[in-house]
């Protein structure tokens, strides 16, 4: 085509006006047609093409095809939780990125210009690589439509010691409080401070478990509700099995019921249960409140204290992959050597009465 731009050396640009003349002279399905040649047949060549997102949708705003995003996510069945995660992230960018300006174009230099800024503004690395880890889900999805061939690497984060709580903040937490005495609300809390320690599950599965969904018999507790949406079934070690019976008996309610409810029989809502813990927490002298911590601390006792290996671990968190357990499993040098005795091949071939002396 002779109307083809030469922009930034040897990459060719499709202008709005240019776009606009063809659409006046063909129909729109010829138009459609000629719009899905020019991608197949410029992109082929390693020839970038930007396209005047306005023609084909009226979001052309990278804030507006942002929510056009989230709606193609939601319909994909993406967390609601995850979607939300992805509005903040957006908001935040907003401090460092102009998100009013057309998708069409955004290139490089904004984003690296968007990097540059947060560093000076202090974030970390970890937060910047979990703004750009939601922003490349985003322009990847941009580039499958057409609107952009902008993508952004991730940037790297810095490895760190996930926090735990420590042995004497448990022991303080998982003490039994007097059911003679208590509100149903702290007992019930304890048992959840219990259950969280047992199966190392998220806040959101705690909230949607229901009473059928235990097999005390067996031993068992079955997720419906999980992150990546898959059912799973956990195994209840004995004080967990008991601790659950003495809560019924408490408890009451219907199968249908949800087991951790409020004192009134109602699912917890998320506020209501993380400020469940953060009163009962404070309450036991212990500062840590985050729910989520005792994820951390259930995958680190059960690799390090309890020899676990990382493959049950995966199953037992619901990790889609084993990378995402490699998350849970940031250890202090420390640790790798702690019960090493117990848990290395050599010692156990040259432990005890095995080893071989050697005579004076």
């Amino acid at each position: 085509m002779n109307g083809i731009q030469e922009v930034s050396g040897s990459i060719p640009l499709i202008s709005t006006i240019q776009i606009r003349e063809v659409q006046k002279t063909v129909e729109t399905t010829r138009f459609q047609r000629f719009f899905c040649f020019l991608k197949s047949h410029f992109y082929g060549k390693t020839v970038r093409l930007i396209f005047a997102a306005k023609i084909l949708n009226q979001a052309a705003t990278m804030e507006e095809t942002f929510k056009d995003f989230l709606t193609s996510r939601k319909i994909k069945g993406v967390a609601e939780k995850t979607l939300q995660t992805y509005s903040f992230h957006l908001h935040a960018v907003s401090k460092h990125l102009d998100i009013q300006k057309d998708i069409a174009e955004l290139n490089k230099r904004d984003l690296e210009h968007m990097i540059a800024s947060m560093r000076e503004r202090g974030l970390s690395a970890n937060t910047i690589n979990s703004y750009t880890r939601t922003l490349k889900s985003f322009f990847s999805w941009c580039n499958g439509e057409g609107l952009t061939a902008v993508n952004l690497p991730l940037y790297k984060a810095e490895e760190t010691v996930k926090e735990i709580y420590t042995d004497a903040e448990l022991k303080a937490l998982l003490k039994k409080p007097d059911v003679r005495k208590c509100t149903f609300a702290e007992f019930r809390d304890w048992a959840i401070v219990n259950f969280l320690l047992n199966s190392g599950c998220r806040a959101a599965t705690v909230r949607a478990i229901q009473i059928r969904d235990l097999d005390l018999d067996n031993s068992l507790v079955y997720y419906r509700h999980t992150k990546n949406k898959k059912a799973q079934v956990i195994p209840l070690c004995s004080p967990m099995t008991a601790i659950l019976r003495e809560y019924l008996r408490v408890r009451g309610g219907a199968a249908a019921d949800y087991l951790f409810c409020t004192e009134r029989g109602e699912q917890l809502t998320e506020n209501a249960l993380r400020q469940s813990i953060v009163r009962y927490n404070k309450r036991r002298g212990v500062e840590k409140t985050s729910i989520h911590l005792f994820r951390h601390t259930f995958a680190r006792k059960y690799l390090i204290d309890c020899g676990g290996d990382a493959f049950t671990l995966q199953r037992l968190l619901g990790h889609s992959t084993l990378n995402m357990t490699k998350h849970y499993c940031a250890i202090f040098d420390t640790d790798i050597t702690k019960n090493y005795d117990s848990l290395s091949p050599l010692a156990q071939l040259k432990g005890g009465e095995n080893r071989i002396k050697m005579e004076a």
